[in-house]
């Protein structure tokens, strides 16, 4: 591992592309939410939320781009920490960073017929299924081994996962209380059946008693996988096309594996219990405020004589 950025170009290790791609997205959020923010007023965008949105941003950049990209195509407990910093941080602080106002705001634009029908097809319970079950689909050792040689399809069914994973962490989140479908007790019982839905694959992946994925094992699959995951015109460093992992691994493939699932239901676990205590937070200051607590609102205003 310590040749790993002398072996592949500037361009394979960094990846530029995606930092552009991102600094696009820090264009629109100043002109959809923070110019919005100041021009209005908005009281909630402090700067709690412009670090949810700088994390966001980073946590994709490390998930989508950067040494673990190439690295995690090598080693599976990277591949898995990918998985986290996007599905499980990126997606919840991206959603955290856009103030309640201009989440409104957006919604309001959908509003009528499609907004019924978006109603009943992204409920809570099919954004708790279609997350867990395409994060398990996608673990399966035939068609991980598949999506990985096949990189347009890969590509949309990362797409597809960060779609779920953003439906699914809106109704856990509940950015907007008014469109709040679950109550905070509910939203506590949602939590944890998405930590019981996604424990198989990490059972899975845990307790298989060999290595699951040739990806990982096979040198002609991985030199394929490489071949893909590199940029256009880059080609495999001399030397590295002969073994599984292009000798980058620095543990056996089954031990990675293990490693990979175990970090993932830990790290899943830590995001959960954390997520609870925000939505036991919310609910306190819901309560105080139903207790009967004056706010600036409440206070009446008597005509001067």
């Amino acid at each position: 591992m310590q040749d790993y950025f002398s072996m592949f170009s500037f361009r394979a290790v960094w990846t530029p592309e995606l930092i552009i791609i991102l600094i696009l997205f820090i264009f629109l959020y100043y002109r959809l939410v923070y110019s919005k923010a100041q021009t209005e007023h908005i009281e909630s965008l402090k700067t709690k939320r412009l670090v949810y949105f700088g994390g966001a941003l980073t946590a994709v950049y490390l998930g989508w781009g950067g040494p673990l990209y190439t690295a995690g195509h090598s080693i599976m407990t990277f591949h898995m920490a990918q998985m986290v910093l996007v599905y499980f941080i990126a997606v919840p602080l991206f959603i955290l960073s856009v103030p309640p106002e201009v989440w409104k705001s957006i919604l309001q634009r959908f509003q009528g017929r499609p907004a019924r029908i978006a109603a009943h097809v992204f409920h809570p319970v099919t954004a708790l299924l279609l997350f867990n079950a395409l994060f398990s689909i996608y673990h399966l050792p035939g068609v991980f081994d598949y999506l990985m040689q096949a990189p347009i399809y890969h590509d949309l069914y990362q797409w597809m996962l960060f779609g779920a994973a953003f439906l699914m962490w809106w109704y856990m989140l509940a950015p907007v209380p008014t469109t709040n479908q679950l109550s905070e007790l509910k939203r506590i019982a949602y939590i944890f059946g998405n930590g019981i839905l996604i424990t198989p694959a990490c059972a899975l992946i845990i307790f298989a008693g060999s290595p699951m994925y040739e990806t990982y094992t096979n040198a002609a699959v991985w030199s394929n996988v490489m071949a893909y995951c590199l940029p256009a015109g880059s080609e495999l460093p001399a030397g590295l096309s002969g073994t599984a992992g292009g000798g980058l691994q620095f543990m056996q493939p089954h031990t990675d594996q293990q490693l990979a699932g175990v970090m993932m239901k830990v790290m899943q676990e830590f995001v959960y219990v954390s997520t609870i205590g925000f939505v036991f937070k919310q609910w306190l200051s819901r309560e105080k405020q139903q207790d009967g607590e004056l706010s600036i609102s409440d206070i009446p205003v008597h005509p001067q004589k």
